[in-house]
């Protein structure tokens, strides 16, 4: 997923109208704004607006029916065991955090926050995701737009912190504006390393399953299962650290994209500033890949456009009715730029079809290892809180 646009836009413009004919927010007035749980915006049963002030919802289910936004200076709090069932079918159902904004979505492996379809029939693509904008650097220094409807992310403040998410599951997320543009599972805007990231699921997105734009943030313990496009994605300067991933397309999830990968990586936006300071350069470790669906991967690791990359104790599977990657086991080379020189990635594949030779360097110097035995990939324990087995 490279550009979405206007969604947000649109729903935080109509909100402003909204709020511009109403001079106060009292309990009794509606402006698309939720100051407090005893705010006439605020319905448990058609959950959203725009969060002003700090709201702590309590331990219950929600429908999610339209955008809900954190603004600058706000939070939301979300109580451990909580379930938000999303409207499906609309683009304007998700959750964004602003710049300056923050969450506190705190689960446990007892009782984890849980984000879904409220479909009868859910399917990926139901709703949006959940995004966090935030005020870390992104290449080439400044501030952008987000994909997601012209949010403002970028700065200089590397350790920035947008809040919380901790045991929390997403599911049938990516619904799709058009061709181009479509949400994720879980989006990053050059959110802060100050941010904690700890133990999150998404199944069965529409797109990718987590992508980072710029910014600094840790992700540790992430399991996805039924990415259609990509796995892992990063572009625009990321450079935090993913720490113990475990990423599965299962055998009879044959729904694709023209290259899903297991790994995808921009050192800038789209190849556009080859040049520019501040390439994406993350640390991932500990990390399984596993394809088992009849659908072909485009490759198992495409790192292009100038990114680096340090990619340590990495799995990968293929599942004996899987076919091999159609270009390649690990990927450098990008018609708008190879790999940086620096990337390094030290990877462990097995299956009966793939040839862990068929690697593809471009005019990239960087180093390829791999190898038929060695790493062991995820610590799979860790997950045992999502009750899921792989197939």
């Amino acid at each position: 997923m490279k550009s979405i646009k206007n969604i947000l836009l649109f729903s935080m413009f109509a909100a402003a109208l909204t709020s511009c004919s109403n001079d106060s927010n009292s309990t009794s007035d509606t402006d698309g704004v939720i100051s407090s749980l005893t705010d006439a915006d605020y319905n448990p049963e058609a959950l959203k607006g725009e969060i002003d002030g700090n709201i702590s919802l309590p331990k219950g289910e929600y429908i999610l029916d339209g955008a809900l936004i954190v603004r600058d200076g706000a939070k939301l709090t979300i109580a451990a065991g909580s379930t938000f069932k999303a409207r499906p079918g609309g683009t304007d159902v998700y959750v964004a955090v602003l710049q300056g904004g923050m969450i506190d979505a705190t689960g446990t492996s007892t009782e984890p926050i849980l984000f879904t379809s409220n479909s009868g029939n859910p399917r990926s693509g139901d709703w949006g995701g959940i995004v966090l904008t935030g005020k870390a650097p992104i290449c080439n220094g400044g501030t952008s737009v987000s994909e997601v409807g012209e949010i403002t992310y970028g700065g200089t403040i590397a350790n920035d912190n947008s809040g919380t998410l901790k045991y929390v599951t997403v599911e049938y997320t990516g619904a799709r504006i058009n061709g181009e543009q479509e949400f994720n599972g879980f989006t990053f805007y050059s959110v802060g390393s100050g941010t904690t990231v700890e133990n999150i699921v998404c199944k069965y997105g529409d797109d990718d399953a987590v992508e980072f734009f710029g910014g600094t943030v840790n992700v540790k313990n992430l399991l996805i299962v039924n990415a259609k496009d990509d796995m892992i994605d990063w572009t625009q300067g990321y450079s935090g650290t993913i720490d113990n991933a475990y990423a599965i397309r299962e055998y009879g999830y044959n729904d694709v994209t023209s290259d899903p990968r297991g790994v995808e990586a921009d050192g800038n936006l789209d190849g556009t500033t080859p040049n520019a300071a501040g390439q994406s350069n993350p640390i991932l470790k500990n990390i399984t890949l596993i394809s088992n669906s009849t659908v072909a991967l485009d490759c198992f690791v495409k790192i292009r456009r100038n990114s680096g990359v340090t990619m340590t104790n990495t799995l990968a599977k293929l599942g004996t009715s899987a076919p091999a990657p159609t270009k390649g086991f690990v990927n450098f080379s990008d018609s708008k730029g190879d790999a940086a020189n620096t990337a390094s990635v030290i990877i462990t594949g097995m299956g009966t079809n793939l040839d862990i030779t068929n690697n593809v360097f471009g005019n990239s110097t960087g180093t390829i290892t791999a190898t038929a035995t060695g790493a062991t990939g995820a610590d799979t324990s860790v997950f045992a809180w999502t009750n899921y087995f792989s197939i």
